[in-house]
């Protein structure tokens, strides 16, 4: 009897991030990728968001490795969460587990089954099915499209990609395996959607080094450019352009001299003799002998180009007529962060060019006309968008009915879906567990939708804190009520409101303490009422309140 192919997004579909897919044939398992998501702006004191992995805890003994697609934080930050739990090889590219191995040492992970690096063309063997690496292009050496054959068909998975033609590196795209894959018989092709609302092709990365070029040769001050770390082409173009105009480069930002240090290792990235300087260097040069490599094209407070903005960092300081180049796009929920950094740059004096002024950025996701290659490439029976919202989603449907694949042959999955297939007819068959797990500090999924709710009440209103302090057994007040207050107002311009508000759970208190009540929790509840509408009434506000009653 044949076994049940299953394919369960745990994470990446209907969102951009915590990427993870589980692809399941009778016993044996495989997993694609293990990424996070940056937390929303509500989810305050969090730090990343993964995946919810129970369904692969629960079935730990039935996974037969890990693959991963590149090294972005989508892909493999949540690797560390999963190998705490589950033991088995981790397989990908060179740069992708050279990141890995920083971010596991990090994080103080260690596993037996260990890390084990593949080659494009490379096909591993995991239980009853076999994954084949295939190169493909992305903002990041080493990315890699996946076949998985199983008995009951291949499923592709694209990773992220685009259709480089001139790739810095002239690793294009594997496209006679793709094409092989297609003539085999594609069952589904899970397929990046992330510019499936762009329309064309996207540009070359080789296309950015005109404007780069052009910038850093007219720059008559010192130059900072910021891009992402993983980047390492733009890197890689930012560094040349600056030798062959007699500058220094100078590198800001722990990430991206790891990242650096680890390409170059690996021979992703080569570097000509004598242009890196140590940042301590950076004042034995003149200003306009200068670039400087540095994190923070995000705005992330901690990071290196912010600190620079802000006057903080310890080395490198910004001036009048120095050229800031931010080589990325914003990610959504970065702007206010982005806009912020650039504003202190323009009162340094700096210039200040980001991809919204001139081409000094290109994605490395395929816009429409890469997708439909993809899809004339492989002809898969059935497809499933990843790496997207509902706004991709919607337009990767367009995109695929246009080329003629049936509506109903399209899964739109949300988390934990089980698309099963039978006989090469698939069909949305059930529902795994899954969701977010938010990660705060060391805390792992300890904090509820009930925390991130008191958060945003304390974050919007404030706190009102009630102190009393009676005798055990009467009932009788001690002290108190004491009215303390955290960002609601200030007490010491407040004092009417809070003496009235005194006064008032004086009175409530007094008839309690003659009853000789010793149900304290009756006593908060009745104290949380009385401030509760007394506050409302005077100052239109719903502080979180927190009554509280000490025995002696």
């Amino acid at each position: 009897m044949a076994k049940q192919l299953s394919v369960i997004p745990l994470g990446g579909v209907t969102e951009i991030g915590k990427n993870m897919f589980v692809i399941r044939y009778g016993d044996d398992i495989i997993i694609i990728d293990s990424g996070l998501m940056f937390p929303e702006e509500e989810m305050l004191g969090i730090d990343i968001v993964i995946p919810d992995m129970t369904y692969l805890f629960e079935n730990k003994k039935r996974i037969r490795g890990v693959f991963l697609t590149h090294g972005h934080e989508d892909h493999i930050g949540s690797l560390s969460y999963l190998l705490r739990e589950v033991d088995v090889p981790v397989y990908g590219t060179g740069l992708t587990l050279a990141i890995v191995s920083s971010k596991l040492e990090e994080n103080k992970v260690e596993f037996k089954s260990g890390l084990r690096e593949v080659m494009p063309g490379d096909k591993i063997k995991a239980g009853a099915v076999q994954v084949e690496y295939i190169r493909i292009n992305h903002s990041i050496p080493g990315g890699a499209a996946l076949a998985v054959h199983t008995p009951a068909g291949i499923i592709l998975h694209s990773g992220d990609f685009k259709f480089d033609q001139t790739p810095i590196d002239g690793r294009v795209a594997d496209f006679p395996r793709l094409a092989e894959l297609g003539d085999k018989g594609v069952l589904m092709l899970i397929c990046d959607t992330t510019n499936a609302d762009s329309p064309g092709y996207t540009p070359s990365e080789r296309g950015v080094r005109d404007t780069l070029e052009q910038l850093i040769k007219q720059a008559e001050q010192r130059v900072l450019v910021t891009t992402f770390a993983s980047n390492v082409h733009r890197i890689q173009q930012v560094i040349d352009i600056s030798h062959h105009n007699g500058r220094k480069v100078a590198v800001a930002g722990r990430s991206m001299i790891n990242i650096i240090d680890k390409a170059a290792e690996l021979g992703y990235i080569e570097i000509p003799s004598e242009t890196i300087i140590d940042l301590n260097q950076i004042d034995d040069y003149p200003r306009d002998r200068v670039t400087i490599l540095t994190t923070g094209s995000q705005g992330e407070p901690m990071s290196a180009l912010t600190r620079i903005a802000m006057q903080e960092h310890k080395k490198v300081d910004v001036a009048p007529g120095d050229l800031v180049i931010i080589s990325a796009s914003c990610i959504p929920r970065n702007e206010t962060m982005v806009s912020r950094t650039i504003n202190y740059l323009f009162k340094r004096g700096a210039d200040v060019i980001t991809d919204e002024m001139m081409e000094v950025h290109v994605s490395g996701h395929a816009s429409q006309e890469e997708i439909k290659m993809m899809i004339n490439l492989v002809r898969p029976r059935y497809v499933m968008p990843f790496h997207g919202e509902y706004r991709h989603m919607a337009a990767f449907t367009r995109i695929t009915t246009d080329i003629g694949i049936p509506k109903e042959h399209v899964f739109i999955c949300e988390p934990g879906d089980v698309v099963s297939f039978k006989d090469r007819i698939g069909a949305i068959t059930g529902q795994v567990t899954a969701g977010d797990v938010l990660v705060d500090g060391l805390g792992v999924g300890d904090v509820s939708e009930v925390v991130l709710r008191d958060r945003m009440h304390l974050a919007s209103d404030g706190v009102v804190i009630i102190v009393l302090t009676v005798e055990r057994g009467t009932g009788r007040i001690l002290a108190g009520p004491d009215i303390v207050s955290r960002g609601f107002i200030y007490e010491k311009e407040s004092e009417e409101i809070l003496e009235e508000a005194k006064n008032r759970l004086s009175q409530a208190l007094a008839e309690f303490e003659k009853q000789q009540v010793t149900d304290w929790s009756a006593v908060k509840t009745r104290m949380r009422e009385i401030m509760n509408r007394f506050l409302k009434e005077r100052t239109r506000r719903r502080p979180m309140l927190m009554p509280i009653v000490m025995e002696v």
